[in-house]
């Protein structure tokens, strides 16, 4: 992976080395899951349980979102879900939900960077 990518790929939150050792250096693999999360529903459902202040569905949609951007080393989505989820669990479901400008923010950088990239 020439240094320009891994630098735009790091700029938006991805952990580029500790990815490419998850993939035991298979950028192809890599370049696939990254195209592939885009497909991963979490994000949607995390939004509709949010405008809909389902505290559960939303629990489970931010901690799969968690779970697939800890696995891919999205680590700038992965730090405000782990958050989210705390905050859910903890009863402090407003302040959770009050932190959707921040994941969409943040996923949609991603997701625009994974378009632009690959």
């Amino acid at each position: 992976m020439d240094s320009i990518v891994k630098e735009e790929l790091t700029e938006v939150g991805i952990n580029v080395d500790e990815a490419m050792e998850r993939f035991m250096g298979n950028e192809a693999l890599f370049s696939r899951m990254m195209k592939k999360f885009k497909e991963d529903p979490s994000y949607r459902q995390l939004m509709e349980a949010c405008d809909k202040k389902d505290t559960e569905a939303a629990v489970k949609a931010s901690h799969t979102l968690k779970g697939v951007s800890g696995n891919l080393s999205l680590k700038s989505l992965y730090e405000l879900t782990a958050k989210q989820v705390e905050l859910l669990r903890g009863g402090s479901a407003e302040e959770a939900f009050s932190m959707m400008p921040q994941v969409t923010e943040t996923y949609e950088a991603i997701i625009n960077k994974i378009d632009e990239l690959f």
